[in-house]
């Protein structure tokens, strides 16, 4: 790539010892690019995998970002901080998420969005193919903390945990983030739409997670609970006028 070409689309992965799917989803990532035929960089965020992951993903041709810290925050943080793109496009490395979807968040991106989440769940146009969200996930937790984000925050999303989502590198650079685990993503949905920012939606699919050694990441009761609190506390907080966030339009 040239260096003097602008990067339109940086695509952050987290890595963390997923060497069963690190290449086909970088390779898949490549793929969308080609297909959005912009300039666009790759960059998977290895949270001190000790499997070869970031030797993988660096041969598939992704840029590595190296990082200590434990979390999936910390890698996406860190991750996000080298991107250079103008648009970012987060997703995981488990091969559930399809990055063949990137272009339509890029195109709702430049429509205005500063913040677009993808959506899982049929009812809102979204699919999930069998096996691929446990049922706890499905029918109470997620559908019951994305409510209740509704609810304290202004901002119209049903999937708040979303692993798949586009935004506005500028914007996002604005807003402090601080969450270093899986609140982290949740973070985000706050803090842009507290910020007054545009969030919006987009219908996607969840295949089922490709891995079959490597176990799951999201760890339900303690990432709901932690979740929960952070709602609750950021809700109470701007609230008292103790957490103003700001962001240039």
């Amino acid at each position: 790539m040239r260096e003097d070409r602008v990067i339109e689309l940086s695509i952050v992965i987290p890595c963390r010892n997923e060497r069963e799917t690190i290449t086909a989803t970088v390779q898949e990532a490549a793929a969308a690019i080609v297909e959005l035929g912009i300039p666009a960089e790759i960059i998977v965020a290895d949270n001190a995998s000790n499997d070869g992951s970031g030797d993988l993903a660096a041969s598939a041709g992704a840029r590595v970002v190296h990082v200590d810290s434990p979390g999936y925050g910390s890698a996406l943080k860190s991750g996000i901080e080298a991107a250079q793109g103008t648009f970012v496009v987060m997703g995981d490395a488990d091969g559930s998420y399809d990055f063949g979807e990137s272009g339509r968040l890029v195109a709702a991106m430049r429509d205005g969005s500063a913040l677009v989440m993808g959506c899982r769940f049929p009812r809102w146009g979204g699919a999930i193919e069998k096996g691929a969200m446990p049922w706890s996930h499905r029918n109470f937790g997620n559908p019951a903390l994305s409510l209740l984000a509704r609810i304290l925050f202004p901002v119209a999303i049903h999937d708040v945990y979303c692993g798949l989502r586009g935004f506005v590198k500028g914007h996002y650079d604005q807003l402090n983030m601080e969450q270093r685990d899986m609140t982290f993503a949740v973070e985000m949905v706050v803090k842009f739409s507290l910020a007054g920012m545009l969030v919006s939606e987009v219908p996607i699919r969840l295949r089922k997670d490709a891995r079959i050694h490597t176990r799951p990441h999201l760890r339900t009761l303690q990432d709901g609970w932690a979740t929960l609190r952070l709602l609750l506390s950021y809700w109470y907080q701007a609230r008292k006028g103790s957490l103003v966030v700001r962001c240039d339009q």
